[in-house]
């Protein structure tokens, strides 16, 4: 993830969340773009998500079950990670398996908190 140098300024608050995506936790803020696991949709549709586990709101910390965000977000592409390629060879047996996969994402873009 990418600092914005405006973030690394003393008393300069911003608006962030910590919300699951997929399995996974993000710490996400306005007009960010990030890579999660791939998401049903089209590029252009909107998505919400509910599943928010922290909010941070101009230095007022919410964690818990109190909760009552959403994260609204929009689909930009979706797109495959790098080749990653599994090589097993067994010594003396003349046993070798070389096989690989790209990872699916989908690039969004976050566009409110509430």
């Amino acid at each position: 993830m990418q600092i914005s140098p405006y973030l690394c300024r003393p008393n300069f608050k911003t608006m962030f969340a910590v919300v699951k995506i997929a399995g996974q936790q993000f710490k996400v803020q306005k007009d960010q773009v990030l890579h999660v696991p791939h998401l049903e949709g089209s590029a252009g549709d909107k998505v919400e998500f509910t599943d928010v586990l922290l909010v941070d709101a101009d230095g007022k910390l919410t964690v818990g079950a109190e909760v009552k965000a959403k994260v609204k977000a929009e689909i930009i592409s979706h797109v495959s990670g790098d080749k990653v390629i599994a090589y097993k060879q067994k010594r003396r047996k003349g046993f070798r398996k070389k096989i690989g996969h790209r990872t699916a994402y989908t690039q969004i873009k976050i566009k409110d908190i509430k």
